[in-house]
């Protein structure tokens, strides 16, 4: 049976509905950084999930063809996620999505080194004729978090880090975002199938003790 991450992890990808304390571990990602507004059509962010996924379908479909990978077992392609910060700024203004930098990321399986992620990257571009130059090996270690599942619209996000920046203080932490630990999401749900109110969400952000 093919591993999905989803239902191995679940304490990392299907939290309750109210904030939680979490340490998350080191984790490889396919990556693809960019800056602007991600909703806006044929722009830099939806160009970047098609570099993601060239990708990790070239991996995970790589028993099919004649390149072997060592350790290589059948999973389910994790889902879509995304570190997001603005210049100048801790959190995120969700009126400014133009200002927004990111960091757009699907996770690897864990045979899947630089060397793999090259080969994969290289095989995509051959059988897509496409520049896959944008796409690179990223390892995030993200450590303490306070997570949560937010349900619904993403402009409602706010209430729920309202929530968990609530925990955060109860339990004697505090925000620690920085240039090197961010906002984070991972989307459960696809926009273009599912009610803006029924949109599964988990946002996670970096906290320290006080």
């Amino acid at each position: 049976m093919a591993l999905d991450y989803k239902k191995e992890y679940k304490e990392f990808y299907m939290p309750k509905n109210k904030p939680g304390i979490i340490e998350i571990p080191k984790m490889n990602y396919i990556a693809v950084r960019g800056k602007g507004n991600p909703n806006e059509e044929n722009g830099e962010y939806k160009s970047s999930i098609g570099l993601l996924y060239g990708i990790a379908f070239t991996i995970k479909m790589s028993y099919k063809g004649n390149h072997d990978i060592a350790g290589y077992f059948q999973y389910v392609v994790p889902p879509l996620e995304g570190l997001w910060w603005q210049d100048g700024i801790k959190g995120v203004d969700y009126t400014k999505k133009e200002e927004l930098n990111w960091i757009s990321m699907i996770r690897l399986p864990e045979f899947v080194t630089e060397d793999v992620f090259s080969w994969a990257k290289a095989e995509a571009e051959e059988k897509k004729q496409r520049d896959f130059s944008g796409a690179e090996f990223f390892t995030y270690d993200e450590g303490l978090c306070v997570q949560c599942m937010h349900v619904g619209p993403y402009d409602d996000e706010p209430r729920t880090i309202a929530a968990m920046e609530e925990l955060t203080a109860v339990m004697g932490y505090e925000a620690d975002l920085s240039d090197r630990r961010l906002h984070h999401e991972i989307y459960l749900s696809d926009p273009g199938r599912c009610a803006a109110k029924n949109l599964r969400t988990v946002i996670r952000q970096p906290i320290k003790s006080v």
